[in-house]
């Protein structure tokens, strides 16, 4: 990691800035449906997230948590139950994405008929 001391000022723009890799894992679809699922504030299931998140494996969503967990967005606790209980949750930091998140996936509902015919047009043109 000495190689991201190069980037003090986390200038995005900067190639060796590691808020790269931030931009990079919140650009995959699965944090952002994880984190607009979690931001409502309650403790979820494993299952019940995979369950809420049609279409995503159970490795996929197992994977996704534990880069969310060790990037400090998401929190796992764990109950002493037979077999143990484990729910996810937001942390502090996690829901101060929440919002934004949130708005971003209103705006990608509420303009699907623009992109589709945008998708349309630009398909029936050509290249």
């Amino acid at each position: 990691m000495a190689h991201y001391r190069e980037c003090p000022a986390y200038d995005v723009f900067a190639p060796n800035c590691p808020a790269r890799l931030v931009l990079e894992r919140l650009a995959d679809k699965w944090v952002l449906l994880l984190i607009d699922r979690l931001s409502a504030g309650e403790r979820v299931r494993f299952n019940q997230l995979r369950r809420d998140m049609a279409g995503v494996s159970q490795k996929v969503l197992s994977q996704t948590l534990k880069r969310l967990e060790r990037d400090g967005l998401v929190e796992r606790q764990v109950y002493p139950t037979v077999p143990p209980t484990v729910e996810y949750a937001l942390t502090e930091l996690g829901a101060t994405l929440g919002g934004t998140v949130e708005r971003l996936a209103q705006w990608a509902e509420s303009n699907m008929p623009a992109i589709l015919l945008a998708r349309q047009l630009y398909d029936q043109c050509g290249e």
